[in-house]
């Protein structure tokens, strides 16, 4: 049983706490990815300890990329940056992820910006939301397709985003949406599946991103306290690696 390779273009770096103890973002990602495979339970297809072959990509500063032949998945992380800026390291991941949508072989994940940067890919206008930041535990209410690809009738996911994707590409299929968010993920079968949240978001993470945003004045006092409270609430950050796992498990 061959593993599973998935490429990491890892589109930013995280905060030094959370860098130091993950080791980037290929870290945190490593560690959802491991856990869902855990939750997948499927060791006749995917075996937790030996099944994944991840591959780290700093698609920013080095601006390295794999071989499509030599990787089965790309795994686009989210990232503070602005999918819709025209910066050099940005412009070659748009180029790179359009020329990957056209390889019928390789299967596409986009997290938060990863998620943007496919919609952009796509010709769809991505930019800031007219209804503000998303942050911390929310709901999202899932359409027939997202209730039958994610195996639930709503999703709660870590959140943190202003930006979005404002209308779905032709013929990609709406997994779901928030009050704040009309495009909360993206599907084309055997092809990708995207989020705008985080799955591999943890309180912890949360809690350290919104306490430094907080004193830097990105959120308000009270944005702050009502992030801090939601962000320790239960979310389906596994469940949803283990749907990607085992898309990217499809034949």
């Amino acid at each position: 049983m061959a593993p599973l390779r998935i490429a990491i273009l890892e589109c930013d770096t995280p905060v030094d706490k959370i860098n130091t103890k993950y080791g980037g973002y290929f870290g945190v990602f490593s560690s959802l990815l491991r856990a869902s495979a855990e939750a997948l339970d499927r060791p006749d297809r995917l075996d937790p300890a030996s099944g994944l072959e991840l591959t780290r990509w700093d698609v920013v500063t080095a601006q390295e990329y794999p071989n499509p032949e030599d990787v089965d998945a790309l795994l686009l992380t989210g990232s503070k940056h602005n999918s819709y800026d025209s910066d050099p390291w940005i412009l070659r991941l748009v180029e790179y992820t359009k020329f990957a949508l056209q390889d019928n072989r390789i299967k596409i994940l986009g997290i938060c910006f990863g998620h943007q940067i496919i919609g952009r890919a796509l010709g769809v206008k991505v930019g800031r939301s007219d209804a503000g930041w998303e942050i911390a535990v929310c709901d999202m209410d899932l359409t027939e397709q997202g209730k039958r690809l994610f195996g639930k009738d709503k999703l709660r996911i870590q959140q943190m985003h202003q930006d979005i994707v404002s209308e779905y590409p032709p013929g990609v299929i709406s997994l779901g949406s928030s009050p704040r968010c009309a495009v909360q993920g993206m599907y084309l079968p055997g092809r990708f599946v995207t989020v705008q949240g985080h799955p591999e978001f943890t309180e912890e993470i949360v809690t350290e991103i919104v306490t430094l945003r907080g004193k830097a004045g990105v959120f308000s006092k009270e944005q702050a306290e009502d992030a801090l409270e939601r962000a320790k609430n239960e979310h389906d950050g596994v469940a949803i690696g283990a749907t990607f796992l085992k898309f990217l498990l499809e034949e």
